[in-house]
């Protein structure tokens, strides 16, 4: 070969070099390009709330319930084992996880029943009000009850619209009659009537509609579904009711109505699968309390409206494909009011001027450090111990001496007591060795007196701080003693 044509050839491999080098800088830019402009795309969020559900109705939690689609979005995204809600029941847990703060310092001390003073204030900053000034188009379907729904004049609440909600579909509380068929659905101010079709169903269809005739792709959004399964009054299809015939009739129908919760869910996900929205979608699966069957809290204490486990730890779900997380399970104590400090620090919103009681679970999320900055805890007046705190694997419970007359609408009477109030009895138990809360700690534990000055100094900050109504009523109708409840 000659001289000349060695030159030529090396040349040409040097050229060919220089170009694979200039092609891989080429896209590296893109590829990073392409990575950073990702990151600047906002998630869309979606909140999905069942109605007291229990710890292990799930069978991804152990439960009986057929539930696939859940099953597969805890699979393929994050499980909590030690989930909470804000509340041991509907409205002060809503108000929890709508707010990031406790619903006792919100002033919601029980659940809310039809034409209450009380309700979610006007200045309360919710999710939906944080997301909308970040361009979030916002949508509430299904279960409200933070308020009157539809406006009452004599009440005068803030409706959805005036707490972020661009969008809303919903009934003041339950679904009525049932299940099946309600009569009280309110779309954007106005009665629709009764609907056909089981209430879970009802609520996708009205996400479809919504995505169909409400959704612009140009900006991200933000969807409360609040289902209303399987809090009673419990209807269920025949079909799915036959899957569980080896139980007795209200088990099986308790089971169905999971069953059907779940089924609406895998619509939900295949809508957004077939949109496209699926893998930038964050979704957030839990409920608003225990249930109140004790077959379905997982073999935990109590049931819904108590303050031991099976009242307030829940289900936790959180699929977001950008986490890069698949078939976690995350052991640390986590609820609803750490949910909308998580949303702000995903979107690097600020919250320094709002007093949060949660902390960002998203170190968590990226299994980074993680550090709680105020204690978790629950209170509930009407059920005996008032108050529990959870503090790392231990909680502390505490009860009052209480003789203060109950009514069912949260009263008068109960204002002034929950302002003077003060605990005479504790328990304290190690969850981590004792889930079940069946060996009490209190009288051995060398730190019981640090636990007790705990839940003190939270009783007394909800008494300073919690909102005081002027304007309840007097006590009235059958009139019940705190010792006459079952205590676990």
């Amino acid at each position: 070969m000659s001289n000349r044509v060695a030159s030529v050839i090396s040349h040409s491999k040097i050229a060919k070099v220089i170009g694979l080098i200039l092609v891989t800088i080429v896209l590296m830019q893109c590829s990073t390009s392409a990575t950073l402009e990702r990151k600047d795309i906002k998630p869309n969020i979606l909140l999905i709330l069942a109605d007291d559900m229990g710890y292990g109705d799930l069978e991804c939690y152990g439960g009986i319930a057929k539930t696939p689609n859940l099953n597969q979005l805890a699979a393929d995204g994050i499980r909590f084992s030690n989930f909470y809600a804000a509340a041991p029941n509907c409205s002060p847990s809503r108000v929890g996880l709508m707010t990031g703060i406790s619903p006792s310092k919100m002033g919601i001390y029980s659940y809310r029943p039809p034409g209450s003073q009380m309700h979610l204030r006007g200045e309360a900053v919710t999710i939906a009000e944080v997301l909308k000034a970040e361009k979030y188009q916002t949508a509430h379907i299904g279960k409200w009850h933070l308020g009157c729904l539809p406006q009452d004049p004599t009440l005068n609440h803030p409706q959805p619209v005036d707490q972020g909600f661009d969008y809303s579909l919903g009934t003041e509380n339950n679904a009525v009659p049932s299940h099946l068929n309600p009569i009280n659905f309110i779309r954007n101010g106005v009665a629709i009537g009764e609907q056909k079709g089981y209430s879970c169903q009802l609520v996708v269809d009205e996400t479809e509609t919504w995505f169909e005739n409400n959704y612009n792709p140009v900006d991200p959004f933000f969807m409360y579904v609040a289902f209303h399964e399987p809090h009673a009054v419990v209807a269920s299809p025949p079909d799915l009711v036959a899957n569980y015939s080896d139980y007795p009739q209200k088990r099986a129908e308790y089971l169905a109505n999971v069953e059907n919760l779940d089924i609406a869910v895998g619509r939900i996900i295949s809508s957004l699968k077939a949109r496209g929205l699926f893998e930038n979608t964050m979704i957030i699966f839990a409920s608003d309390n225990g249930s109140y069957r004790l077959d379905s809290n997982g073999g935990l204490k109590a049931v819904k409206s108590f303050v031991y486990e099976g009242g307030i730890r829940v289900p936790g779900i959180i699929h977001w494909p950008a986490l890069g997380s698949k078939g976690i399970e995350i052991n640390e104590a986590a609820g609803f009011v750490d949910v909308l400090p998580t949303i702000c620090e995903v979107l690097n919103v600020p919250t320094r001027d709002i007093d949060l009681d949660g902390t960002s679970m998203l170190p968590l999320l990226q299994n980074r450090p993680y550090n709680r900055e105020k204690p978790l805890s629950w209170f509930f007046y009407r059920t005996s111990p008032e108050m529990s705190m959870r503090i790392g694997d231990h909680v502390i419970l505490a009860a009052a001496m209480d003789t203060t007359p109950l009514t069912h609408r949260f009263s008068m009477p109960d204002m002034g007591y929950v302002r003077s109030m003060s605990f005479a009895t504790y328990e304290l138990y190690d969850l981590a060795l004792d889930p079940s809360q069946e060996n009490n700690l209190i009288d051995s534990h060398l730190k019981a007196s640090y636990y007790k000055n705990a839940i003190n100094q939270q009783l007394h900050d909800i008494q300073e701080n919690g909102h005081k109504w002027e304007t309840l009523p007097l006590a009235r109708g059958k009139l019940k003693l705190k010792k006459d409840w079952v205590r676990y």
